[in-house]
């Protein structure tokens, strides 16, 4: 809806006034049957006990479970269901690369297109501040984290194959450092497609939707992981700000600047150098991927993406760090109460009715196409 109403209001603002009638909006769904009853059979077997089967053909079904969300039966069936998802996705992930990862660990994912305005490069300056911080403090009590990265880049795109590349170094040098052990692992699953997907979501702790605020059109992937029981880290974007409006503002991990705050920000003259500047976490990250901390055979690797990040960062990464990081740190003390992390994934699961496809096409259907079923 976000989107549709920045459209109606900036590019067809001309078309708008003329035919205000002809611009409506349609939030995107996915489908239960895929999503959740065949990706995630655990949990589709402990939905079909608890609340009946009927949330295949209606999703809003789901709602039921709010009536769960603290009962300490349901919480440890719900939580023995994800244990094994995560078994299964650190099966694939030492499948396909190699590395060990403990199902014990927070699982914090982000899959998407790898992209500029999808700011995985945010992720990453998050994942080296966590590298740091635990060098400098080993014995805190650090939650440990398996920060997972998959998706493609178009094959012309520089930018996005770069930061795959720093990806798998930041990858290789903090996997490989034995001071950190299980504390910290990050990945990136190869040959993301849907058949990986359908491993990954269910296995999921934390879905990362970090999007600049105002670039993100809706997203299906925040949706597949609410509906798994993942919790949400995002921007005030896309389809974030309606799984909000239906999970509750307490179940999902929001921060960084708005859509408005964005574009006002940009229009009164964006300086990146200024946060780099007073920030010491913020310029050490950058300065140990500038100086090749994590490429020493290349110290310039990526020297190019340094440069973007302090000399125009149009995506505002610098300018939404300190919130992101501030933010992770309450995922780590929530994370730390399982059993108050369990019913906030529970009301996750239970306020995704509005996200099923057959809602979307029922609307296209009603509002658009102006056709009724053949079968009720």
């Amino acid at each position: 809806a976000l989107h549709s109403d920045l459209l109606v209001n900036t590019f067809f603002a001309d078309f708008a006034a003329l035919w205000p009638g002809r611009f409506t909006n349609m939030t995107n769904g996915v489908t239960p049957r895929r999503w959740l009853a065949q990706a995630n059979p655990g949990l589709a077997v402990l939905l079909d006990d608890t609340i009946g089967q009927g949330w295949r053909l209606d999703l809003d079904q789901l709602h039921q479970l709010r009536d769960k969300k603290t009962d300490p039966a349901f919480q440890q069936a719900f939580m023995a269901v994800k244990r094994q998802n995560k078994v299964r996705l650190a099966a694939l992930i030492h499948k396909t690369t190699g590395y060990q990862v403990s199902p014990d660990s927070l699982f914090d994912v982000q899959v998407k297109r790898i992209h500029e305005y999808k700011r995985q490069l945010l992720n990453v300056l998050h994942v080296v501040w966590r590298y740091q911080s635990i060098l400098a403090n080993p014995n805190a009590h650090w939650v440990p984290r398996t920060v997972v990265f998959a998706g493609k880049a178009a094959s012309g795109y520089y930018t996005a194959k770069t930061i795959i590349h720093l990806i798998h170094d930041v990858a290789a040098t903090i996997n490989n450092d034995a001071r950190i052990g299980d504390k910290l692992k990050v990945v990136f699953i190869p040959n993301y497609g849907v058949s990986v997907a359908e491993i990954i979501m269910p296995g999921a702790d934390l879905s990362e939707q970090i999007s600049t605020a105002g670039t993100e059109a809706s997203g299906t992937g925040n949706m597949k992981f609410a509906l798994n029981g993942a919790l949400t880290i995002g921007t005030w974007d896309g389809a974030n700000i309606e799984i909000a409006e239906n999970v509750g503002l307490d179940n999902i991990f929001i921060f960084g600047l708005r859509t408005e705050q964005v574009a006002a920000l940009r229009a009164s003259g964006y300086n990146p150098r200024r946060y780099y500047d007073h920030n010491y976490d913020l310029k050490t990250a950058i300065d140990r991927i500038a100086e090749g901390a994590f490429s020493p055979e290349e110290p310039n690797r990526f020297h190019d993406i340094t440069r973007t990040l302090l000399e125009s960062d149009y995506y505002l990464l610098l300018a939404d760090y300190a919130d992101y990081i501030a933010t992770q740190q309450k995922v780590d003390e929530l994370y730390r109460r399982p059993t108050e992390w369990t019913r906030q994934a529970i009301l996750n699961v239970a306020g995704m009715g509005a996200f099923s496809s057959d809602r979307t096409i029922r609307e296209y259907a009603d509002q658009i196409w102006n056709v009724k079923p053949l079968f009720d």
